[in-house]
């Protein structure tokens, strides 16, 4: 089974209306349908374009503000997945439930069907500056090309619940994220590597990129997308099978191999998933 996927690195911009963001975020779309992709990732938190429309005073909307956009991007999303057959994350965008903010992960199936993953940590920005609710399971999803699991961001930090995720089944790990800084950035980066090498899993990773100069905690953007691999003999030997230029606004495209997982974790040079010791730790299946 192969799966293609490409991977948005989303140039964020002031913009006016709705229109402009439907009008962007189509492009992407079709550059990953021109690909011939099943999948397309968008990153954390790029909705907050949305802010930068502004209100009647020329003042950025708040992040309460995003929930009255929730049934147009659903909308948008749902039709573009329905017309190009594809698979599309929607990145995250932020909902509310029960008079609480939540940065909820769509996964949107050419068939109609929506499936959500709230981000289950919370960074003290979000909690201090956007008072955001935290998820409270992991879900993960079955498509016609394979189980995946979608963990946002500072979910990929924690090993626990990637150790969960590959429990269940899931052979690829969509992490979108939003990163301001390079020490950010590779906080993530460098555990999606860990994360590969652990479970014997692919993470597909992408971050927005521009800024948004009216927009407040979103007006410095640091992100690159990419596909990672284990670090074994069929992969590459940086564990990198593709990556997009820093901070540039493009997508990259790569296919997976789910049966070189199932090799590596019968006989790869290690065996890392099968090596667990759950003697003497958490066996989380």
């Amino acid at each position: 089974m192969k799966m293609r996927v490409s991977v948005v690195q989303y140039h964020l911009h002031t913009i006016g209306s709705f229109e402009e963001f439907a009008a962007q975020v189509t492009h992407y779309v079709k550059v990953g349908q021109e690909f011939e992709a099943d999948f397309v990732l968008f990153p954390e938190l790029f909705t907050t374009q949305l802010m930068s429309i502004g209100d009647e005073n020329g003042k950025a909307l708040p992040i309460e503000a995003l929930p009255r956009y929730t049934e147009a991007y659903k909308a948008l999303f749902q039709g573009l997945a329905k017309d190009t057959g594809m698979h599309i994350i929607g990145g995250t965008h932020i909902v509310e439930e029960g008079g609480k903010l939540y940065n909820t992960a769509f996964l949107f199936y050419p068939d109609g069907r929506v499936g959500e993953q709230k981000k289950l940590h919370i960074t003290p920005t979000e909690v201090k500056e956007w008072s955001m609710g935290a998820g409270d399971s992991l879900q993960v999803f079955d498509t016609d090309k394979g189980r995946i699991a979608i963990l946002v961001c500072y979910d990929v930090e924690f090993p626990e619940i990637v150790r969960m995720a590959r429990a269940r089944g899931a052979d690829v790990l969509f992490a979108p994220s939003c990163t301001d800084d390079r020490h950010g950035f590779h906080r993530v980066r460098y555990t999606c590597h860990a994360r590969t090498i652990e479970n014997q899993i692919y993470v597909v990773t992408t971050g927005t990129v521009g800024a948004l100069p009216t927009v407040d905690f979103m007006r410095a953007n640091f992100g690159q997308a990419a596909v990672i691999t284990p670090n074994d003999v069929p992969f590459p030997p940086k564990g990198i099978l593709v990556e997009g230029e820093i901070n540039n606004d493009m997508v990259v495209t790569a296919d997976l191999d789910l049966e070189l997982l199932n090799v590596v974790r019968e006989r790869g040079s290690v065996t890392t998933w099968r090596d667990r010791r759950t003697d003497l730790y958490t066996d989380w299946s």
